[in-house]
């Protein structure tokens, strides 16, 4: 199968009802468990011919090799020649992986150790701030830098009994503003998260907060520490080396949660839920490379995305997460998916054949039901909807409420599966209405339905666990950018504007002139200079 055909396929199935397919085998065999995970697809209109042509483009693509190309360190991401090693960060066994003939594995462990060492030290109270024991961490990041450790955070929050965390990445100076309101500046830690510390964003706020700090603070240098490689201007920072944790380039930003970036989580939960949180995305990995093809999770979640998006067209993706401390993930998603895989040409430069990633975006249910689904069951769109639940919450106090929450995620499925016909409809209104009147009333009450759906359902959101659903994600848009050809590990999208930003702060200010900028940019500068002045 090719990806005309792909379309075709789509295309002559695109009425038919999903409940057509299931017999006594489809939940089952349309499902995929992973360890304690279970990935249920049987709400789409894929059926096992298809399926099995999708496994075939795979093939063809040599999505192993990739996948095992990855893993041994091999230069994947070309267009800058590095290896794609975010995986050695979560490698507890320390697996020798080569990188030009150097297993990384024991710096990998050793920053670990260090890591583990500090986040401990500042636990406990033996590294101190000038008014004593650290009450706050400020992670000062953005991108990758910001979006997992402040994910990961929130989701982990019943393990949390360090101090407490707060994360700024916006240069809007609202934000930081915001944050340091009402923080002690003679308990706090700040973190700054910039693996070549020139990231302008970062180290604009990193400048405030050090600042701020130093109004108060005799050494604000020493309640510092740095996520960075660059220790030239670490040390220009008076950051003291023993507090700067560096990783290579083989690890991308929006893959770097598993190591140094995520130090602002291992101070919240401690280094034991942190390496649990490692082991759940190496039991990911270990799944990734061993299983079968048809019970492989991150590959067929891949499948059924590639199946939506690129055989079906549909343009966006929700996720929609039935856990309110997952409420970051969407959007730590979003960049995984969208700046990895939002791509206009292949490997070797030319236009890719078909639209690269889809549009990413949701929110925890139920707040999500009150705000955009009315668009999902009956916009004139089909928007595939991604649910996850857990089985268990952790209030076992308000097991009434997990009850509801698990009924509510299963219902919206089943909604979107079934909808509601106009007979049906009519039905619901007899008695209230009739005649034409009837009729009107009973449109506006019909649904769809035949939309498609995915559940991902785990036992409890654990430290293990989030590292298993992370790791996943990863995998999947792994396995979409080998299918559509692509680099999934660069980002030169993001370049552009931050190069044309830079040059028109100086023109903001007035020291440079807008005579080579457009009619609208030089506009725009005149009436926000206006306006400021």
């Amino acid at each position: 199968m090719n990806w005309t055909d792909l379309q075709k396929t789509a295309a002559a199935v695109a009425d038919r009802p999903i409940l057509d397919l299931f017999d006594a085998e489809r939940a089952e065999s349309f499902s995929v468990e992973a360890g304690d995970l279970l990935f249920d697809y049987s709400k789409t209109n894929l059926d096992a011919e298809t399926r099995q042509g999708l496994l075939d483009m795979a093939e063809a693509a040599d999505w192993t090799g990739r996948r095992d190309a990855m893993f041994d360190g091999a230069p994947i991401n070309e267009t800058e020649g590095r290896a794609v090693l975010h995986t050695a960060l979560r490698n507890l066994d320390a697996r020798p992986v080569t990188v030009d003939g150097t297993d990384v594995m024991p710096e990998v462990l050793g920053t670990l150790g260090r890591m583990e060492g500090f986040a401990q030290a500042v636990r406990e109270g033996d590294y101190t701030g000038q008014g004593g024991r650290i009450t706050d961490v400020v992670n000062i990041g953005i991108g990758g830098s910001d979006l997992g450790p402040a994910m990961a955070v929130q989701a982990l929050s019943p393990y949390q009994d360090g101090p407490r965390c707060h994360f700024v990445s916006n240069v809007d100076g609202a934000q930081i503003a915001d944050t340091l309101r009402g923080l002690d500046p003679e308990t706090t830690l700040v973190i700054v998260a910039s693996k070549t510390f020139t990231t302008i964003e970062t180290m604009t706020n990193a400048a405030t907060a050090k600042a701020w700090m130093g109004e108060q603070v005799r050494d604000p240098a020493g309640q510092f520490a740095a996520l960075s490689s660059a220790l030239d201007k670490t040390n220009q920072w008076g950051i003291d080396e023993s507090r700067v944790f560096g990783f290579a380039d083989w690890v991308g930003g929006r893959y770097s949660v598993w190591g140094p970036i995520g130090l602002s989580l291992m101070i919240a939960v401690g280094p034991e839920a942190f390496r649990a949180f490692l082991s759940g995305g190496q039991a990911m990995d270990t799944h990734f490379r061993s299983a079968e093809p048809l019970d492989n999770m991150p590959l067929m979640l891949a499948l059924v995305g590639i199946w939506h998006n690129q055989g079906c067209g549909h343009a966006t993706r929700a996720v929609l997460p039935y856990e309110q401390r997952l409420a970051r993930l969407p959007a730590y998603l979003q960049q995984l998916e969208m700046e990895s895989n939002g791509k206009r040409v292949a490997m070797d430069g030319q236009e890719l054949p078909v639209d690269s990633g889809p549009v990413v975006w949701g929110e925890p249910g139920t707040n999500g039901q009150h705000a955009f689904y009315q668009l999902i069951h009956q916009g004139t769109r089909v928007v595939p909807c991604e649910f996850m639940v857990g089985a268990e919450s952790h209030e076992p106090d308000l097991a009434h409420q997990h009850r509801l929450l698990v009924a509510n995620a299963l219902a919206q499925a089943e909604a979107l599966l079934r909808g509601r016909s106009l007979d049906e409809a009519r039905a619901l209104l007899e008695g209230k209405f009739e005649g034409e009147e009837l009729e009107r009333q009973a449109r506006h009450r019909v649904f769809p339905g035949n939309r498609p759906s995915t559940m991902l359902v785990y036992p409890q959101l654990t430290p293990f666990v989030l590292g298993q659903i992370v790791a996943l994600y990863e995998h999947r848009v792994f396995v979409e950018g080998a299918l559509l050809g692509l680099n999934s590990f660069d980002q030169w999208g993001v370049e552009l504007g931050k190069e044309l930003a830079k040059a028109l702060e100086p023109v903001l200010a007035g020291e440079v002139s807008a005579e080579d900028k457009d009619a609208s940019t030089r506009r725009l500068v005149d009436h926000v200079r206006a306006r400021r002045d």
